[in-house]
C-alpha cells in the first residue's frame, strides 16, 4: 500500500470505531440521540485552522415555532471580484447530529475556495424537533440571506445552496420550495452525498459501503429520529427524489463509491438530468461517507473540496453570462 492508502485506511478504521462506540447503545435500544452527540463530540479531532477574513456569529428570525436560528457567517480572504457569491451551507449529521462547530473548517474552505460569503445554518435537530423543523429553518435562512445578502457584502443573484448528507437533503429541498413559491431565485445547488430517499430503498451501494463508517442500521435510526416511527417517508420534502424536479437550478452531486448513499445520490442526479436540469456528478473512488469533511487526513477529500469550489466558480460564470444574454 502507498502512504496515502495507509492514511485513508487508518482514517476509515478510526471513523468506524467512533461510529460503533457512539451508536452501540442506540442500536440495541438502550441509548438516545444526546448520548450519540456527546460521544461523537468528545472524540472529534480538531481540524487544522483555516484563516478567513472575518467570522460572525449571530441569530436570524425563524418561522413556524422557531424564534431564532443561529448562523455563522464567513467572509473569504479574497472575494470574487466579479461579484461575491453567497453560499447557504447546511451541515450533515443525519438530522440528529453536528452543529456549526463540526463544519466550521469546511465552511472556511468553501468561503476561500469560492471567494464567497458562507452562511452556515444551525437548524433544529431531531428527535427533539422532527420533520419539517429542519426544512423550515433551512428555508427561513435562505429567505433571510436573499433579503439581507447585500448588506453582508454579497451578490444575491449568485445565491448557492450547499450541504452534505442530511444537509444535502435540505439543500435539495430548498430549491424545490423556492421554485414552488416563486423565489428567491437560486443560482446553483451543491449536494454532497445527499440523503434524498427516506424509504431506505435497497441499492447496490449498500453492499459495498465501508464497514462500520455508516451502515443502513444507522440510516434507519436517523430516519426514525427525523420522521418519527410513523412518519411520511413519501413526503417530497423528506424524500426529494420523489418530487417533480423540473425548473430547478443546476446542480453538482458528490458521491463516494464506498458510501451506502452513493447510488441514492447518483439516482437523484439522474432524475434531475431527466427533468432537464443541468447536473454534474463526481464519484470519488475509495471514498466513504463523511470524507468531504476530512481533507486534513484524506488527500482525495482535499481534491473533492477543490473540485466543488471550481465547479461553483465556473457555474456562476455561466450564470452571469446567461443573465447578460437576457438583458435587452
Amino acid at each position: 500500500m502507498t502512504a496515502p492508502d495507509t492514511a485513508v485506511g487508518t482514517t476509515k478504521r478510526r471513523l468506524a470505531e467512533r461510529m460503533s462506540a457512539a451508536f452501540a447503545s442506540v442500536l440495541d435500544g438502550t441509548g438516545d440521540a444526546q448520548e450519540v452527540r456527546d460521544s461523537l463530540k468528545t472524540s472529534r479531532k480538531p481540524p487544522k485552522h483555516v484563516p478567513v477574513a472575518r467570522v460572525q456569529n449571530r441569530t436570524i428570525p425563524g418561522r413556524d415555532g422557531c424564534d431564532e436560528i443561529p448562523v455563522r457567517i464567513y467572509h473569504p480572504l479574497e472575494p470574487d471580484p466579479s461579484g461575491v457569491p453567497i453560499i447557504v451551507y447546511l451541515h450533515g449529521g443525519g438530522f440528529v447530529l453536528c452543529d456549526l462547530d463540526s463544519h466550521d473548517a469546511c465552511c472556511r474552505r468553501l468561503a476561500n475556495g469560492i471567494g464567497g460569503i458562507v452562511v452556515s445554518v444551525d437548524y433544529r435537530l431531531a428527535p427533539e424537533h422532527r420533520f419539517p423543523a429542519a426544512v423550515d429553518d433551512a428555508w427561513a435562512a435562505t429567505e433571510w440571506v436573499a433579503a439581507n445578502g447585500a448588506e453582508l457584502g454579497g451578490d444575491t443573484s449568485r445565491l448557492v445552496i450547499a450541504g452534505d448528507s442530511a444537509g444535502g437533503n435540505l439543500a435539495a429541498v430548498v430549491p424545490i420550495i423556492a421554485r414552488d413559491r416563486g423565489g428567491p431565485p437560486i443560482a446553483f445547488q451543491v449536494l454532497i452525498y445527499p440523503v434524498v430517499d427516506q424509504r431506505r430503498k435497497p441499492r447496490a451501494s449498500h453492499a459495498r459501503s465501508a464497514p462500520g463508517v455508516l451502515t443502513m442500521e444507522h440510516m434507519r435510526w436517523f430516519t426514525e429520529q427525523y420522521l418519527g416511527p410513523d412518519g411520511d417517508r413519501l413526503n417530497v420534502l423528506a424524500s426529494p427524489i420523489l418530487a417533480n424536479l423540473t425548473g430547478l437550478p443546476p446542480a453538482h452531486v458528490v458521491t463516494g463509491d464506498l458510501d451506502p448513499l452513493c447510488d441514492e445520490g447518483e439516482d437523484f442526479a439522474a432524475r434531475l438530468q431527466a427533468a432537464g436540469v443541468p447536473v454534474t456528478v463526481r464519484r470519488y473512488a475509495g471514498m466513504f461517507h463523511g470524507f468531504f469533511n476530512l481533507p486534513d487526513d484524506v488527500p482525495t477529500a482535499e481534491q473533492a473540496n477543490a473540485d466543488v469550489c471550481a465547479v461553483v466558480r465556473e457555474a456562476l460564470k455561466d450564470h452571469n453570462r446567461s443573465d447578460r444574454k437576457e438583458l435587452p
